[in-house]
């Protein structure tokens, strides 16, 4: 097994110690990877203009769809090296992960050139406001220049994670989002490069990050020592692991292409309501990170113990999930209903203009409902550790379909509003139909390695 100190084990540890301790770390990474995303709106919000913070609003919703299928892939792979893993095969475990590296480098450079040669139409498609086309346009063309590098960052810190290993992606998220502030600022302000300069900050941010990530990931595997000789790549493993990777890919995606389709509703309000629909989004996404980080901790949690045969730990684990999650999501709803106007002053100087009050009025409603998403993402990390991923996918799907029919119908009719109110709809959705099945034990019966 594999060398070094960590204070928990997944698979020995109580289960409510060990899912913090792992958590914790993830929690904090991903606070810091929404850093690094919010970063370039804050830097053009207050140093460039409503227009610029727009511009980079309009194309965040595009880029997350590619983020989407690289968080995915890498969770979906991630589940055979959990298990692998717990099963204590380490020597298919590195060819797990040396087979996902390789498929997700090739997918990366092929997204990132059908980017570049369809960024403008992608913009015209989801009906991009023409003041703001421009800015978008470019910031979305070297955003895909670096999605390689982004591609391969985000596997792997899934792969780091399903290794047991939430600290070393938070080390690597508080340098590069650092790294990036400080890149936004000089290229903005000291060149006026504007939009383009907070692009290609992130684009170095980015391309640094997954270098070091990788050195430090083939550093980490030479310390678990294997009994037979792995392979680089497998086919009949990449095979297995598509089966997990590719619904769990198509939910992530799909779910943002969801968002997408409603961010063009939104688009057609105008500029300011973009604007201030951007600046809730972003404190939305800061906001449901401790959420989304018990469900990967869950889900990594849940494949170690079943590749390990440990079933009667997933429950208390999954019970320790609930009252985290419920515990923030009261925690939030109290903080924004008190000082809403203060994060959303954070991208909008305008306390007083159309924008802000969109976005106040965004934040002040999406708070009562934070616990849907914690309820929502626990119980589908815990599905997707088990590798049934048929029923998680069913449920985002629901999810989405809710967000998007609501929105596209009855936006246009009542307003603007229609689209936030949808939010909650759609997680509760999601949620019922995931704890259902889990409910069932089907999920226990699934096997995705032989053991």
């Amino acid at each position: 097994m594999a060398a070094g100190k960590k204070r928990y084990d997944m698979l020995t540890d109580h289960p409510g110690k060990a899912l913090l301790f792992f958590a914790i770390p993830m929690i904090f990474g991903n606070l810091f990877q929404q850093l690094y995303n919010i970063t370039d709106s804050v830097v053009v919000g207050q140093f460039v203009g409503e227009q610029a913070l727009a511009a980079v609003g309009a194309s965040y919703a595009i880029t997350n769809v590619f983020i989407a299928i690289a968080i995915g892939g890498g969770n979906g792979s991630a589940v055979v090296v959990s298990q692998f893993l717990g099963a204590g095969k380490i020597a298919k475990m590195k060819t797990a992960v040396f087979t996902t590296l390789i498929n997700f480098l090739v997918i990366g450079i092929c997204l990132g050139v059908f980017g570049i040669v369809f960024h403008e139409t992608i913009l015209r498609l989801v009906n991009t406001p023409e003041d703001i086309f421009a800015d978008a346009a470019l910031y979305l063309a070297i955003y895909f220049v670096g999605l390689p590098f982004l591609f391969m960052y985000n596997v792997q810190a899934s792969i780091f994670n399903s290794l047991g290993d939430s600290k070393t992606p938070l080390r690597l998220l508080i340098f590069s989002s650092l790294l990036n502030i400080v890149l936004d600022l000089v290229f903005v302000i000291n060149f006026g490069l504007a939009v383009r300069g907070v692009a290609v900050a992130t684009l170095i941010a980015q391309g640094i990050s997954a270098v070091l990530s990788f050195m430090i990931l083939m550093r980490k595997l030479k310390g678990y020592q294997e009994e037979q000789k792995y392979r680089y790549y497998d086919r009949d493993m990449m095979v297995s692991m598509v089966r997990i990777a590719i619904p769990s890919t198509v939910q992530q995606s799909i779910v943002q292409m969801g968002i997408l389709l409603v961010q063009s509703v939104v688009n057609s309000f105008g500029s300011a309501v973009l604007a201030g629909y951007s600046a809730g989004t972003r404190i939305e996404s800061i906001s449901i990170v401790p959420m989304l980080a018990m469900g990967n901790a869950m889900a990594t949690f849940a494949a170690q113990n079943i590749g390990a045969g440990k079933l009667e730990r997933i429950r208390e684990g999954y019970k320790m999930c609930y009252i985290t999650v419920l515990s923030v999501g009261v925690a939030l709803c109290v903080l924004y209903q008190l000082f809403g106007g203060v994060f959303v002053s954070l991208f909008l100087e305008d306390g007083s203009g159309e924008a802000y009050a969109v976005g106040l009025e965004y934040v002040h409603f999406l708070a009562f409902f934070y616990s849907f998403i914690g309820l929502k993402s626990t119980t589908d990390g815990l599905l997707r550790g088990a590798g049934d991923v048929a029923a998680f996918t069913i449920a985002n799907l629901v999810n989405l379909s809710i967000r998007v029919i609501v929105t596209n119908v009855f936006a246009p009719i009542y307003g603007i509003q229609v689209a936030w109110m949808a939010v909650p709809l759609g997680w509760a959705a999601n949620y019922l139909i995931s704890f259902s099945w889990y409910l069932t034990g089907k999920w226990k019966k699934v096997r995705v390695i032989d053991r």
